[in-house]
């Protein structure tokens, strides 16, 4: 059970890099605000430079680590594990997952600078200046002076 739960988890982490990869320019194109939210983004780029690094230095993935410890030798897959398991992992080379991984990273980094990332700024008055009618201690409809 322990196993067939981070093998969902890795399918979960896949769709959250393959959504972002496909999101971020339709997004960009259709005039979609949430695109650019810097905490979403960065997230987006650190979770493929994990795994393109990982890939690089020839090390398996965390999450693959674990589901391997997990199962051992069971002896049967629940159906619906099975496809899991042959949607995630696919019985190629190595150096192919490593030069796939490193070129959706240098799209996504492209990505920051095609389709911009608003500013990171930590604190809650970020989002009470948009709400606020003025700045600077200023009434609304006051006349600069």
């Amino acid at each position: 059970m322990a196993a067939a739960s981070v093998l969902v988890l890795h399918l979960a982490v896949i769709a959250f890099n393959v959504a972002g990869c496909v999101l971020i320019p339709l997004g960009a194109w259709r005039g979609w605000r949430w695109v650019h939210a810097c905490a979403w983004r960065l997230a987006h780029l650190l979770s493929l430079a994990v795994v393109a690094l990982q890939a690089v230095l020839g090390r398996a993935c965390v999450l693959t680590i674990w589901q391997a410890e997990l199962s051992g030798q069971a002896p049967a897959q629940p159906l619906l594990a099975g496809w899991i398991d042959r949607l995630v992992y696919w019985p190629l080379p190595l150096w192919m997952f490593a030069a796939g991984y490193v070129l959706v990273f240098a799209y996504v980094v492209a990505l920051w600078f095609v389709v911009p990332v608003r500013p990171c700024r930590p604190g809650p008055d970020r989002d009470t200046r948009r709400r606020l009618p003025f700045r600077r201690g200023r009434p609304p409809g006051s006349v600069r002076r």
